[in-house]
């Protein structure tokens, strides 16, 4: 069994498009991990969410090797990608960026829910909620 040494979570990686640049690079390379293996790897199973945000946490362990669990897109994201949008609004009481319907709240609560601090869809659904009625999104 490997000896896991520590867990990283890098927030800004884009699917698809993992090079040894910051902020990849001196993180993993600190660690004495092979860069580009990883950037291969993270790039192929990142293929189909290709320049869409996509946090990875990647356990790194003695033996230099790694491994490495892709989440979905924070919440926020994908909302402003439904509405075509590419941020908030600044006054999200008055001013309204756009509706998203509850069906749709509904599909991110499924894809979302294993990687939110929740048991139940409804928790889920509300969270969601909450982020959309923060940045001025209309339910």
């Amino acid at each position: 069994m490997k000896h896991l040494i520590k867990k990283i979570k890098i927030q800004k990686i884009y699917g698809g498009q993992a090079n040894p640049s910051p902020p990849i690079g001196p993180i993993l390379g600190s660690s004495g991990v092979n860069i580009m293996e990883f950037c291969k790897q993270y790039n192929n199973k990142t293929k189909e969410w290709k320049g869409e945000l996509c946090p990875v946490i990647i356990s790194l362990y003695q033996d230099k090797s790694f491994s490495f669990i892709i989440k979905q897109p924070p919440v926020s994201i994908q909302l402003l990608n439904l509405i075509d949008k590419k941020k908030g609004s600044k006054e999200s009481n008055r001013d309204k960026i756009g509706t998203i319907s509850m069906d749709k709240i509904k599909i991110i609560a499924n894809n979302k829910i294993k990687d939110m601090n929740c048991y139940s869809i409804k928790s889920a659904i509300s969270m969601i909620i909450g982020t959309a009625k923060s940045m001025g999104i209309d339910i």
